[in-house]
């Protein structure tokens, strides 16, 4: 019996016999329910309502985040988290290739330029080490500004990723964004519930964006946020995601361009329902993994991606590594004409005809983790009844 086929047997013994099985579906209860109902008896159903502030205040509490502010998507969150961090046109964006184009395309709407930069098997996040001396050879810091020795462009900021779900490894990053004067900015839209040495993702970059869209470990069917410990950042933020208009009762008067992003109150409402069940979702995905892991390990040549030393991550995605390249394309095919959805990675965004040309080092684990990696039904109901 071929590899392929072990697989299938293997998950078609672990899943349940409905197809189709999704990758990541959301789950909804009473209490998403009466929320949201509560929210339409009220009528603020817009950007305006109490239930922005409270999913804000509730982010922000269970993250250790001070401050959060609500956007309609995990992209625009990113986009406001760029404009804060100073980055204009020409200047350049540390980010991994192996990310979701949204990561990248924020940077472009600004003018500047993505620079892609390899992840590590361990983390699935940038590698730090090669990240150092790849800096080492390009980069030259002239008063508190990077400059890129190559382009001659301003390397402004670096977003790092935690990829599926996994934390990367931040304590390394930071340090390298300090020496080099780099923003830093979190993309932790996989990783709501992830922590890393005790403290929650997003804990280290001035800025930190989050998602919950439709296929996330929480949703409030579209919907982003921005997190951070500065109280500066978080006003301007807010006030830059609601077009940047000046308080007064009556009069349209703004002082900036500004975005039409803030998240609406229907779309909290059920926000803050699904992170009141985050625990129970976190504790059901968790074992799922273990599930995966325990049913995996004895298949020669695949490796189930474990979170990283040190780490709870929140397993958003459970990624299975094949022993090679050649595999993967079959195996996608066949599960999937099974109806049980598994999925490669993300095509790597050097690979994108928009961002070809961008720089970037050489880039081996990424092609490596794309060539082998498959991600498998994770949703959080696969693992008990909630």
């Amino acid at each position: 019996m071929s590899l392929n086929n072990t697989i299938l047997d293997t998950l078609r013994e672990l899943l349940p016999p409905q197809r189709p099985i999704g990758l990541h579906e959301p789950s909804f209860g009473d209490t998403e329910k009466a929320l949201v109902a509560d929210c339409l008896d009220s009528g603020w159903v817009s950007t305006a309502g109490q239930y922005v502030d409270r999913f804000e205040q509730d982010l922000a509490t269970y993250t250790g985040i001070p401050h959060a502010v609500a956007t309609v998507n995990g992209t625009s969150a990113l986009h406001i988290c760029l404009i804060l961090a100073g980055v204009r046109p020409g200047d350049e964006v540390l980010l991994p290739a192996l990310t979701f184009v949204g990561s990248a395309n924020p940077i472009a709407w600004l003018g500047a330029t993505p620079h892609f930069v390899d992840c590590e098997a361990e983390t699935l996040g940038v590698d730090p080490d090669r990240l150092e001396s790849h800096l080492a050879e390009i980069a030259e810091v002239r008063g508190a500004t990077c400059w890129n020795k190559q382009t001659g462009q301003p390397i402004r900021a670096l977003m790092a990723v935690h990829v599926l779900g996994h934390p990367a490894r931040m304590q390394a990053l930071a340090a390298l964004a300090r020496r080099y004067h780099l923003t830093l900015i979190e993309d932790a839209a996989e990783a709501l519930g992830s922590w890393r040495t005790g403290l929650h993702s997003g804990s280290w970059g001035q800025l930190t964006a989050l998602s919950f869209n439709g296929n996330k470990i929480i949703t409030s069917g579209g919907g982003g946020a921005i997190l951070t410990g500065d109280p500066d950042l978080a006003n301007r933020a807010r006030h830059l995601t609601t077009t940047a208009k000046r308080p007064h009762p009556w009069a349209f008067e703004h002082d900036a361009v500004g975005y039409n992003y803030r998240l609406p109150n229907l779309n909290a409402a059920l926000g803050c329902a699904q992170l009141e069940r985050l625990p129970e979702r976190l504790a059901k995905k968790r074992r799922l993994a273990e599930s995966y892991a325990q049913a995996f390990a004895s298949l020669p040549g695949l490796h189930f991606q474990l979170e990283p030393e040190d780490c709870r991550s929140n397993y958003w995605l459970n990624l299975l590594l094949l022993p090679d390249a050649e595999q993967r394309d079959a195996l996608l095919a066949a599960a999937n004409d099974e109806g049980i959805q598994l999925r490669p990675f993300w095509t790597p965004l050097h690979r994108q005809n928009m961002y070809a040309d961008a720089p970037r080092m050489e880039l081996p684990c990424t092609e490596a983790l794309f060539a082998r990696g498959v991600c498998l039904p994770s949703s959080a109901a696969l693992g008990g009844k909630e």
